[in-house]
């Protein structure tokens, strides 16, 4: 998960930079540091990514035409959201 793609991911949600502190159990200024390209802690990372997770983002890696993220589908194509 790169700093772009959080916030992409905050952005698709609605989130503020506050909202994702808190799913995640970080400070709002640990995720400015981080989308500004500041090192973390791989378990505030896992936190986070999980946080988006939880709320029907999938990561996507870079695979020669970029990085982004989607709404996970479920079974029936439906997007699945919480």
């Amino acid at each position: 998960m790169s700093p772009e793609q959080m916030r992409m991911a905050r952005a698709a949600l609605g989130w503020g930079v506050r909202d994702l502190a808190e799913k995640a159990g970080v400070t709002a200024n640990t995720v400015t540091r981080i989308e500004n390209g500041a090192d973390a802690k791989r378990s505030t990372l896992d936190a986070i990514q999980a946080s988006f997770e939880t709320a029907g983002i999938e990561f996507i890696p870079e695979n020669g035409g970029g990085q982004g993220i989607r709404f996970r589908l479920r079974k029936d194509g439906t997007r699945e959201e919480h």
